[in-house]
């Protein structure tokens, strides 16, 4: 029998069209009204007609992924989608991994990234940050390109799969490593369409008011097991969560070890991304070629799914 891990998209996803012909599916509509409550914004609406712009503020993006990510998990199980023996989630991508894990229902977590898409944004003034991918130099140069940047604060935040990395920071320490990083054999090193600097130390004031949040909220134990972006450990206890969400706005996305992990630990045979595009695919590819990968990305795709055993 197949082993199936099902891996969830985070911000760069999103796309204006992204809902496909799953746009006015009952339960899509059902979840993208609660979610729309919570961010105080027609989702829906942004995701069909735009403009493309809006969709790449952080606190449209990240409950807009949000929402398409739960809703596409909710229709393939309507389907009779296998279940998966593991979850994660790319950034954002893991508060639907902890929804699909009965973490967190959908009200409490549409409130919860609402909070968390504000406080990062608000950790910078706008413009001042940014992030950018860095492709065809090994991890340590990219790190060592950014240890050498002196025109401010730029970090290794993304590590997507070998031979890419994303680097966030201040803006203009992020166009300086990009210079450098060309200058050391870079094959493209290219500004990201992201209005903050996730994952880098810029967001520690972010942690620190977001921590004070997730202690208000109520989490359950997880059905599945969720590995985690910051640790690559699966959390039982809600304290333990809490923390590994925490840790993640201003930690690295480890995302090779993750579907290694993924990959080693449970012996899956397919990596299911389940969000709209297939961006993971085309990173878990290159992690793990050996294994197969699918995309949920509309209902021809989720009614594939359903048929596999």
């Amino acid at each position: 029998m197949n082993q199936i891990a099902m891996v969830f998209p985070g911000q760069g996803s999103q796309k204006v069209g992204m809902l496909a012909d799953l746009a006015h599916d009952p339960i899509l509509v059902g979840i993208f009204e609660t979610v729309s409550q919570a961010a105080g914004q027609d989702l829906r609406r942004l995701a069909i007609e735009g403009p493309p712009e809006a969709l790449d503020v952080t606190t449209v993006t990240q409950p807009l992924m949000l929402a398409t990510d739960i809703a596409f998990y909710a229709l393939q199980r309507a389907q009779g989608g296998m279940m998966p023996v593991a979850v994660a989630g790319h950034s954002l991508g893991e508060y639907a991994a902890l929804y699909a894990a009965g973490v967190l229902e959908i009200p409490a977590l549409a409130r919860l990234v609402a909070v968390r898409a504000r406080l990062m944004q608000e950790a910078v003034v706008p413009g001042t940050g940014a992030m950018a991918a860095v492709l065809g130099l090994d991890d340590g140069v990219i790190e060592e390109v950014c240890r050498t940047v002196t025109a401010g604060i730029v970090e290794a935040v993304n590590y997507n799969c070998p031979g890419q990395v994303v680097i966030a920071g201040e803006r203009v320490a992020v166009e300086q490593a990009i210079g450098a990083a060309r200058a050391a054999g870079a094959k493209r090193a290219l500004l990201l369409p992201v209005s903050v600097p996730a994952h880098s130390s810029l967001m520690k004031k972010a942690s620190c008011a977001y921590a004070q949040e997730l202690a208000q909220v109520d989490l359950k134990p997880p059905v599945l097991p969720v590995v985690h972006n910051a640790d690559l450990e699966e959390h039982l206890e809600a304290a333990s969560i809490r923390e590994a969400l925490v840790a993640q706005l201003a930690s690295p996305v480890r995302w090779t070890e993750t579907v290694r992990h993924l990959r080693d630990r449970y012996g899956v045979s397919r990596i299911v991304e389940c969000g709209p595009g297939r961006v993971l695919i085309g990173l878990n590819r290159r992690i793990a070629p050996e294994l197969g990968h699918v995309g949920l990305e509309n209902r021809e795709t989720i009614l594939q799914y359903a048929e596999i055993r």
